[in-house]
């Protein structure tokens, strides 16, 4: 990674980017073909002011990448959200110090708070294993029902409902500060089933997209049957 980027907590003289990352997440979203929990400027702009978000910025300003903190069952949880990099900066190395960052944070601000994750790509998989995360069930994650209502903005979410929330395009991970394995050991378990990993995650993908086609499609054939 360019030693001159800047990764930092942000804070209230960050809002001003505030448009530019959610901007980047949704296009970001859009060219992956995944879904996304939708974030308002306004929304990001609240974590900076709360010192809950870590942003990444090279020295005259301009931005390059960025990740907050959301809480949730009475800080018994904690997610590390919204991991965004500018494309030209992609694959440099920032989103791992990034990460790391926000997951050091989070330990600081919540010691016994679980932290977790959900996330579609194969590389975010491999930071969060780096730092100790392990790949968990949707029933390991919070109960909160706010933390679930902000899925309904994601273009899967009807799998996730219709699956009872135990199931969707996601993968989960999660560390437990009292029962967790040591990052090393996490790590070697990743690249040691990095294979099964990606293929378990591409078959997941792909089925639960055909059963969405699937239904969408004998819906669409009931309408149609209804009509006549």
């Amino acid at each position: 990674m360019e030693q001159k980027i800047i990764v930092r907590v942000a804070n209230a003289s960050d809002v001003t980017y505030a448009q530019t990352i959610t901007d980047e997440m949704e296009s970001s979203a859009k060219a992956r073909g995944t879904g996304i929990a939708k974030r308002t400027p306004e929304y990001v702009a609240k974590k900076m002011e709360e010192g809950k978000a870590v942003i990444a910025i090279e020295p005259d300003g301009t931005w390059v990448g960025f990740c907050y903190i959301e809480v949730w069952g009475h800080e018994t949880f904690v997610a590390n959200s919204g991991l965004i990099v500018a494309p030209a900066h992609r694959k440099s190395g920032v989103a791992k110090l990034i990460k790391q960052t926000i997951f050091n944070l989070s330990k600081e601000k919540y010691p016994t708070a679980k932290i977790f994750g959900l996330t579609t790509g194969l590389a975010v998989m491999k930071i969060n294993s780096d730092l100790g995360y392990e790949p968990v069930t949707y029933s390991e994650l919070t109960d909160d029902e706010e933390f679930w209502a902000g899925c309904k903005s994601c273009v899967n979410y009807e799998i996730l409902q219709s699956k009872e929330r135990k199931n969707c395009m996601c993968t989960a991970m999660l560390y437990d500060p009292a029962d967790h394995y040591t990052s090393q050991e996490t790590s070697s378990a990743f690249k040691s089933n990095s294979k099964l990993y990606e293929r378990f995650m591409k078959f997941k993908q792909n089925n639960l997209l055909k059963w969405l086609r699937k239904k969408e499609t004998n819906t669409s054939e009931k309408h149609s049957i209804g009509k006549k």
